[in-house]
């Protein structure tokens, strides 16, 4: 049931109607149920039993069980036929194209199959289709004794030149994965690794070198690296300049609609990336592009990037003075269902924090109150840094709504689970940012003290606030206004752009 339920939330309102005639015209049978199931998972979260009996009249049925199964396979052969019409279109031309010019070679019609293999070439050399273009050149070269036209050596030339660039993207494809590994250690396991040197070991030992050569995937690939760079050490000032220069040297290539994923994923890590440095105009002018560029083809990708998109856009919106239009932005689709299980829980976290700045307590913890599951089942969900700022930020919460013997508990919980890996990635200061938090919530009038005020100011240890990390910030402007008995949401925002 959650297999068939995950891959019907993928499908949107025009694949459902699609679908529906899929089935019509695929039933033999007038009394099938397939469609009446289809609908019934598709409109409501009712579980098998309600379904089943509505179906069949018991709860319990070897026919509903058969019936489901019939269409898991429906809707896999649906997505896939899908595909192939949609995305992979030019890739089957290109095929048909050299299995036709493979028939003509065999009849000795050596003409006409080079110009047809000139056209695959043409085509799968502007979509660096580097597979399907190893097939083009060993067709061109084993024939090529027969047409007296071919330059073999230049063919040869070319094929070796594509099996580089091949044999690149392989490359990237198997960094990428080792780093996607090594992040998945960091945020959803706790381990400590240096990744900036494994980062650079990884691209020394695969010999790449950032050059116009790359294919579009392949400055995506190298994109999302620096991007998981950044998303570890929180140092995203330090890939700025190279992530734009990227995709400038991107935008000189000719753009195809093969390439639009990759062009969205680009443009959300710049947007992400110019929100944490603070740079809130040009982040949300690169959200409008990618708002555009989720438009097109049918708006194919709309569904699979909104939440990305609604996240960085209402981050930007809420650090530019335009909280209420965050909120509500936010609160249009955090109940939308979504596979992004990971996107849906940091808009909820950041609806959380926009209640929190706002000042609004009581709502800030019912959204809390929605977040009841455990640590460890969110570390698995969204990594253990979300799950640190989920924390932190709730203390604070109990400590505003003097809710006493939940930060009591919650505070030893914390020191107890998180002391030794906030030591060992180098954050103690979130130890110390709980210390001085904690000796708020003993005696509240201390902060007023002018010693007090200075040793908050000599307590941490501060980078420049354009190099500083905005969530980091964010969190100590609460500290910083208890002592100034101000407005939370503008002491934040002051801080930012002082």
């Amino acid at each position: 049931m959650i297999e068939i339920k995950s891959i019907i939330n993928t499908l949107s309102t025009e694949d459902h109607n699609k679908f529906v005639n899929y089935l019509q015209q695929k039933n033999k049978r007038k009394d099938t149920k397939n469609i009446q199931l289809f609908k019934s998972l598709a409109n409501s979260n009712e579980d098998s039993k309600v379904i089943c009996k509505r179906l069949y009249g018991v709860e319990k049925s070897n026919a509903y069980h058969a019936l489901r199964k019939r269409l898991f396979q429906s809707l896999i052969d649906f997505t896939a036929n899908k595909n192939l019409e949609d995305e992979n279109s030019l890739d089957m031309q290109i095929v048909k194209y050299i299995l036709a010019s493979r028939t003509f070679l065999l009849q000795n019609k050596f003409s006409i199959a080079y110009k047809i293999l000139d056209k695959a070439e043409r085509l799968a050399d502007e979509h660096f289709l580097f597979p399907i273009l190893n097939e083009i050149y060993h067709t061109k070269i084993q024939y090529a004794s027969n047409h007296s036209k071919i330059d073999l050596d230049a063919l040869i030339l070319k094929q070796k030149e594509n099996q580089k660039k091949h044999q690149l993207e392989d490359r990237l494809n198997i960094v990428y994965a080792k780093l996607k590994a090594m992040l998945n250690e960091v945020s959803y396991q706790g381990n400590v690794i240096d990744f900036e040197s494994e980062l650079g070991r990884l691209l020394k030992a695969h010999h790449i070198e950032i050059n116009s050569s790359l294919s579009f995937k392949s400055l995506y690939q190298i994109l999302a690296i620096a991007n998981i760079s950044a998303l570890v050490t929180k140092k995203y000032y330090t890939i700025e300049s190279f992530v734009m220069n990227s995709y400038d040297l991107l935008k000189q290539k000719k753009e195809t609609d093969k390439q639009l994923f990759y062009q969205i994923e680009i443009v959300y890590i710049i947007a992400n990336t110019l929100f944490r440095n603070k740079k809130f105009e040009a982040s949300l002018h690169y959200i409008k592009e990618m708002e555009q560029l989720m438009l097109l083809k049918k708006s194919a990708y709309h569904k699979a990037f909104k939440l990305k998109k609604t996240l960085v856009e209402a981050l930007n919106l809420n650090y530019s003075n335009n909280q209420d239009k965050a909120i509500t932005l936010i609160e249009s689709v955090i109940a939308t269902k979504h596979n992004d299980s990971e996107t849906l829980l940091d808009l909820r976290l950041s609806c959380f924090m926009f209640y929190f700045q706002k000042e609004n307590f009581v709502k800030a913890k019912s959204i809390s109150a929605k977040l009841h599951h455990t640590d460890q089942w969110y570390i698995e969900k969204a990594g253990i840094d979300w799950v640190i700022k989920k924390n932190v930020a709730e203390l604070l919460l109990y400590i505003e709504l003097q809710e006493d013997e939940l930060f009591n508990s919650r505070l030893k919980g914390f020191r107890r689970r998180y002391t030794k890996y906030l030591k060992d990635i180098g954050q103690t200061r979130i130890l110390t940012f709980l210390k001085f938090a904690e000796l708020y919530y003993l005696k509240p009038e201390r902060m007023s003290k002018e010693a007090f005020k200075n040793q908050l100011e000599t307590a941490f240890e501060w980078v420049t606030i354009r190099e500083e990390d905005i969530f980091v910030i964010s969190f100590y402007a609460w500290l910083k206004n208890k002592t100034e008995h101000g407005n939370l949401y503008q002491t934040t925002l002051q801080l930012i752009e002082s």
